[in-house]
């Protein structure tokens, strides 16, 4: 009877123990202090700046893998914490530039990028001048058409963007001023193993005044004066290059639900970041160590607290991924790519930049968080935000950045983007820039790691609603930025 009475009376402390871990004792479980433990790892000399593709970035990887094994969290990727992925990048060996049989110069008379290079020789004897206002609403017919068009105060790329959206075969821009930066010899990475084909280079104002007949420089009033229309002009441009294979990869862990085991809840950062630029170390401790730091973090507490007793309702799954630098390109090879149905993923909780104060702020600036997207396809995504916040967190709560007109257009520049894209509800918490946004400068001593524990403590409350949640979040809201 002694025995039975014993043993009864462990079962209930069992069960009183259980029941003891809640939403609010879970949190504490995320400090200053342990921020700080993993960020001085992963915003380390030691990691290079995390560049994707290189030994930095697997070093990182190896780390988050190493504390997601600690936790005893499942692998996400059959049976391994890596989904890898490949990315390409062409390099450029030679390149012969002719305009009407004259020679033209490398980094004197044109410059050219690595990732617009002709795929063959490109040859013509007409060109379309559109002078400096082109956009993809011109009423020319540029397709399968070389364009030249002039500087002026709007980022070039705008316009080669929009020639290649229109079909257009290449685009030449007449350069305002002179650069004695030399030419792009590698060109940004990508995920597609064949490059566009599209061609894109810079000229001279004087080169550039060969392209529609002239024989001297002209000033920009002269450019100005010129008529749109096709000019006769032999261009022919020869290139030698190839294409390096860069392996990458993103980490996956989760923990397992019981009741709602094909469901899941996203909490994402990206690891990688500007490795290493003319010898310095690019070390990205706000960008995007902080959010990679907070992930990391987060897993730990849910993994103690499940410890205690704790089972998410839907699995809860840790991701941090890779080339988000490079074009949100883990991302978007995840979401092309999915491990886990993204129909049965309830929401993405992305996470970058949390590490910081953006000096622009006007409000309690050691006390507040950014919140993008949750004006999109899930109605009951800022319900929960402001329910959190006005029972735990007391954060200020600042969406100036869901403004459509907002011209930073955050809501397109981290990685929940391409889970948006396929209509997952999401969530990114940032902190804002500062003058060490993608400088050597970002470092580990300008966190302001209690400001942190508040921002991550309050996304952790957060997953903790949504992942406990009877039905995953509705998709009833439209999915994209009106003016895109």
């Amino acid at each position: 009877m002694r025995k039975l009475l014993f043993l009864n009376f462990l079962l209930i402390c069992a069960i009183t123990h259980a029941q003891k871990i809640d939403i609010s004792t879970a949190s504490k479980f995320i400090t200053a202090d342990g921020l700080k433990e993993h960020l001085s790892v992963i915003a380390s000399a030691e990691m290079q700046g995390r560049e994707a593709g290189t030994e930095g970035e697997r070093k990182a990887a190896a780390y988050l893998i190493s504390q997601y094994k600690k936790f005893n969290l499942k692998p996400g990727f059959n049976g391994n914490y890596k989904l890898p992925f490949t990315l390409y990048q062409d390099v450029a060996a030679t390149s012969e530039l002719k305009i009407n049989g004259e020679p033209a110069t490398l980094d004197e008379d044109y410059w050219t990028n690595a990732s617009y290079l002709p795929t063959n020789a490109l040859k013509t004897n007409a060109i379309i001048y559109v002078g400096s206002e082109f956009n993809e609403k011109t009423k020319l017919d540029v397709k399968g058409k070389i364009l030249v068009a002039t500087e002026n105060e709007e980022n070039s790329l705008r316009k080669v963007a929009a020639a290649q959206k229109l079909g257009a075969a290449a685009m030449i821009i007449v350069s305002k001023t002179n650069t004695n930066a030399p030419s792009a010899n590698t060109g940004r990475p990508r995920l597609a193993q064949k490059p566009t084909g599209f061609s894109y280079f810079k000229v001279t104002k004087s080169f550039g005044s060969k392209l529609v007949g002239g024989s001297k420089a002209y000033s920009d009033q002269e450019w100005s004066e010129i008529p749109k229309g096709i000019y006769t002009t032999n261009i022919e441009w020869k290139v030698e290059q190839h294409a390096k294979e860069m392996p990458s990869a993103n980490v996956i862990a989760y923990l397992p639900a019981k009741e709602k085991t094909d469901e899941y809840l996203f909490i994402t950062s990206h690891y990688d970041h500007e490795g290493i630029k003319n010898g310095v170390i690019y070390y990205g401790a706000d960008d995007d160590g902080s959010g990679t730091a907070s992930v990391v973090a987060i897993a730990g507490a849910f993994a103690n607290a499940a410890k205690q007793g704790f089972v998410p309702k839907r699995n809860i799954v840790f991701m941090n991924v890779s080339g988000e630098e490079k074009g949100l390109l883990g991302s978007k090879y995840y979401s092309e790519h999915p491990v886990f149905p993204l129909e049965k993923t309830t929401a993405d909780l992305n996470i970058d930049m949390v590490g910081r104060i953006d000096p622009t702020y006007n409000g309690d600036s050691n006390n507040y968080v950014y919140i993008i997207g949750e004006e999109k396809i899930s109605s009951d995504l800022q319900k929960i935000t402001n329910s959190i916040n006005n029972e735990a967190g007391h954060l200020e709560i600042d969406r100036r950045f869901n403004d459509p007109n907002d011209p930073n257009r955050f809501y397109y520049r981290s990685d929940h983007y391409n889970f948006a894209n396929k209509g997952v509800p999401v969530l990114f918490y940032f902190n804002g820039t500062h003058r060490d946004y993608h400088q050597p400068s970002d470092t580990i001593e300008k966190i302001n790691f209690d400001l942190m524990e508040k921002r991550v403590r309050f996304i952790f409350k957060t997953a903790w609603e949504i992942a406990m949640k009877d039905e995953m979040l509705k998709r009833d809201m439209p999915l994209d930025m009106p003016g895109r």
